[in-house]
């Protein structure tokens, strides 16, 4: 693999915001295909470390903090604290847990941002910027929300929306409104510093399009291409809040950083204080001049979420500041979803990691295995607890754990558990497929392929299982016990291979196999020989892992929909209706009643249908952001409500002359705002 080139590695985990839990849509994104990456390397004995912790700084924490009635230092120091136990807990190995509210990070930052600004590379300028009167304050991104002028999603954020996933400007948003007083926000004069990511974007499409092109999951180049092919804009680096790091300029008074500028800068803080810990030179895992021949490899994992802030805003900040070294690879997967459903904070729909801790204790390796089985690794993908059971009983309980289990009985039933002659696997068909998989697993793991690489771990457990069910050594005993001594030696040692491909995947039922195996040490390297020596004494069997039993599942499934229903009515309560509008106000909007001649998809995209209308007046395109919910030979001939007014805007290179009007359920779901009897084309709706 092309980067085994390198002598050493730094792998980060996105930063998760200190405001609420994790849940397994985090786990599957960020944390458990990094965790099993860094395992792989360490079991090459690979100089690599690990590093993540919490962010906590930006609108996001505020906003928790006043829905809770507290201080945003409470906020940070509640979920870091939990969120570090979880992780803890789970077994990522992480060489450390850090947080941006630390002093060694505050000053880095800082100085970040005085580098690039000494150097020229900040544009200064006054823009207006959304100001809420009621509360005298300006408005953080997330303070605002509104109308997607991409998707129509009502309640878009000022930097993103996260029904389409598109990167926005709040004065891109349609309909506006303060999130602090629910009215809706008036323009202000206020002065900040821009990075010009429009200067770099020919940098960014020498480094990242050509450079990147084969070496980058397919997904994130593509979306790298998207974003670069539609043209990058200068973005704000400072935000006018009463929260976070301070901009280290004497005109910038009450000004702090821009979250995304400091929390990728996150990653070099915790090395530091790891290397400071740990009696490390933090600058040969992060400076160039310490590696001046490419020593050093730098890896971000991330959800999909977070793409263009790690492959085009970080890596701009890094290669403008010019000491350090830029992301070899940033492979971050897609969304995990759960029951048919969008993972949803706001909703509660989710599977909470501590609280699967909590109820079924000890058993983290069954859900690293359905994770990694199911990772969304290019493409979303959904976790069932129905599909949790099957994978654990017909997979880990039936073919793994019963391998183990069968050969660690026979053993001692025959021969109580003393290995003779066995320092070498006696079958050279099954020592090949054996060294085979070690090179599979290499493979897929180094182009972050988990799933693939899992399967290849199962199959060698496939393999003993075949074996010894074909040389049935519980019947040649009985005349060859020799023959059946043979048998079950070379069965022990393809669980001891198993147990050390299984490290970095199942690193609690691989150490559970290594001690009854009676193997030295907490670790067992890719390049050690397996040897059981004349004599060696097996430890007691015991069950790697217990059937999950129906009831435990139904449990869970209901659980869920009591969380569902429970946030649903809550939502329906505390839905607010939208500020007071004069009649006048109202006449200006010309909606009128339409048909739906032709829909299709827009290309690259998953959200858009370009459709073709009827109003009555004239025949016009339409983008809308309904594709999740309607299959475009299933909506033409439909009768809709069009605001015909709208200003035209062009969408993925397509131009929008217009918006279709759709209800939206407590649930998220779209349904056509319609007339009910025969009306014709271009009636107005009053």
């Amino acid at each position: 693999m092309e980067q085994d080139k390198f002598k050493r590695y730094t792998v980060t985990s996105a930063l998760p915001y200190a405001n609420g839990p994790l849940h397994i849509g985090h786990l599957a994104g960020a944390y458990l295909p990094a965790d099993i990456f860094v395992r792989h390397l360490r079991l090459q004995r690979k100089d690599v470390v690990y590093v993540c912790g919490s962010d906590e700084h930006g609108a996001a924490i505020t906003i928790k903090a006043k829905k809770e009635n507290t201080t945003p230092q409470a906020i940070i120091d509640k979920y870091h604290h939990q969120i570090k136990d979880t992780f803890n807990n789970f077994g990522i190995a992480f060489d450390i847990y850090h947080r941006t509210s630390s002093a060694i990070h505050h000053t880095l930052s800082q100085e970040f941002f005085l580098n690039l600004y000494e150097k020229g590379e900040f544009i200064e300028k006054y823009s207006d910027q959304y100001f809420d009167e009621e509360f005298e304050q300006f408005l953080a991104d997330r303070y605002i929300v509104g109308t997607c002028p991409n998707c129509a999603n009502e309640n878009a954020y000022g930097d993103q929306c996260e029904k389409c996933g598109s990167t926005l400007n709040a004065t891109d948003l349609i309909n506006p409104k303060s999130t602090l007083s629910g009215n809706k926000p008036i323009l202000k004069q206020t002065k900040h510093w821009y990075l010009p990511l429009d200067k770099y974007q020919p940098w960014l499409e020498e480094w990242l399009l050509v450079g990147k092109k084969d070496v980058w999951k397919t997904n994130v180049y593509g979306q790298c291409s998207s974003w670069l092919k539609q043209g990058l804009q200068p973005r704000s680096m400072t935000r006018d809040l009463d929260w976070g790091i301070d901009v280290p300029l004497p005109e910038a008074a009450g000004k702090k950083l821009y979250v995304w500028l400091d929390a990728p800068i996150g990653y070099i803080s915790a090395t530091k204080q790891w290397a400071l810990d740990n009696g490390k030179n933090w600058q040969l895992y992060w400076k160039k001049q310490a590696n001046p021949t490419d020593d050093a490899c730098l890896i971000n994992f991330i959800g999909k979420d977070n793409i263009v802030f790690h492959c085009i805003t970080f890596p701009s900040i890094l290669n403008a500041h010019g000491d350090y070294i830029l992301p070899y690879n940033v492979p971050a997967n897609e969304f995990l979803n759960l029951e048919g459903d969008k993972l949803s904070t706001s909703r509660n729909h989710a599977v909470w990691l501590h609280e699967y801790l909590d109820e079924f204790a000890g058993k983290q390796d069954e859900l690293r295995f359905v994770l990694t089985s199911i990772m969304p690794e290019t493409s979303d993908s959904e976790f069932t607890w129905k599909d949790y059971q099957a994978r654990v009983n017909n997979e880990l309980v039936a073919i793994l754990g019963n391998f183990v289990n069968r050969v660690m009985i026979l053993m001692h039933k025959y021969f109580d558990g003393k290995v003779l002659d066995g320092k070498a696997l006696k079958n050279k068909d099954i020592n090949t497929q054996i060294a085979n998989a070690y090179t599979l697993v290499d493979a897929h793991i180094s182009t972050y392929k988990f799933r693939n690489a899992l399967q290849s771990v199962m199959d060698i457990a496939r393999l003993g299982n075949r074996y010894l069910t074909e040389t049935e050594p519980w019947k040649t005993f009985k005349t060859e016990p020799e023959a059946a001594r043979e048998v079950l030696q070379n069965c022990l040692h393809i669980i001891g291979h198993l147990s050390v491909l299984m490290q970095a995947f199942l690193p609690h039922s691989a150490k559970k196999i290594q001690q009854m195996l009676h193997l030295k040490g907490d670790v067992f390297y890719y390049d050690e020989e397996l040897v059981f020596e004349d004599g060696h004494q097996l430890n007691p069997a015991q069950l790697l892992y217990e059937k999950v039993e129906d009831a435990a599942m139904d449990f869970q499934i209901a659980k869920l929909q009591d969380k569902k229903t429970e946030a649903l009515q809550s939502q329906k309560v505390a839905q607010p209706a939208k500020p007071n509008i004069t009649f006048e106000q109202f006449a200006d909007l010309d909606i009128r009643t339409a048909t739906i001649l032709t829909a299709e998809k827009v290309a690259k995209t998953k959200k858009l249908l370009k459709l073709t209308v009827d109003t009555g007046i004239d025949t016009r395109t339409i983008v809308s952001g309904i594709a999740e919910y309607f299959e475009p030979e299933n909506i033409v001939g439909k009768r809709v409500s069009v605001l015909i007014n709208l200003a035209p805007r062009e969408i993925k290179g397509i131009l929008s002359q217009g918006m279709i009007l759709m209800a939206e359920n407590t649930d998220g779901k779209l349904s056509f705002v319609a007339p009910a009897g025969l009306v014709d084309n271009g009636s107005v709706i009053k």
